[in-house]
């Protein structure tokens, strides 16, 4: 027997959130060295969901505030090894490559500022995550107008020269 859950994200404004898999206790203290490491005005909160043993909801940040957002947002999800990071004052392409590079981390589902929602899969084992539905569907395809101002955003940024 399967049950399928959805789980809505709460992502406050000027918040992203990056949701991911991992497999070992030390993601907390390695997820919070990566993140303390890439920039000195990043502000964040990571949790991370035990698979076994004490199967406790783990924790660390630098930020009370958004340290509450990722346990809660986890506790919702309930997924065994599943890690809930929202960050401030940067964005997840500034950070994604280096949390992918942590050694325990499996895999990065989300990351994300747009309406999220978790699809979850409830077993009589435990819970885990299928996927994610990122944003809202497609309403066409980009002009040349659209093109264009795709393309000035990403220099406005300094993404592209």
């Amino acid at each position: 027997m399967i049950k399928l859950d959805v789980v809505k994200i709460d992502i406050p404004e000027g918040t992203n959130v990056i949701i991911g898999h991992s497999h070992f206790i030390k993601t907390v203290e390695d997820l919070y060295e990566t993140l303390a490491s890439s920039s000195p005005s990043l502000k964040f909160g990571i949790a991370f969901s035990e698979a076994s043993g004490k199967r406790l909801i783990r924790y660390d940040g630098n930020d009370e505030e958004l340290t509450k957002l990722a346990i809660e947002n986890c506790r919702r999800i309930s997924a065994g090894h599943t890690f809930v990071i929202y960050i401030r004052n940067g964005y997840p392409i500034n950070v994604l490559n280096r949390i992918k590079a942590v050694e325990e981390v499996v895999r990065i589902h989300a990351a994300t500022a747009n309406p999220l929602q978790v699809v979850v899969a409830e077993t009589e084992q435990g819970r885990g995550v299928l996927g994610v539905i990122d944003g809202m569907t497609p309403l066409g395809v980009e002009s040349e107008s659209d093109i264009k101002e795709r393309k000035e955003i990403l220099r406005k940024f300094g993404y592209k020269r």
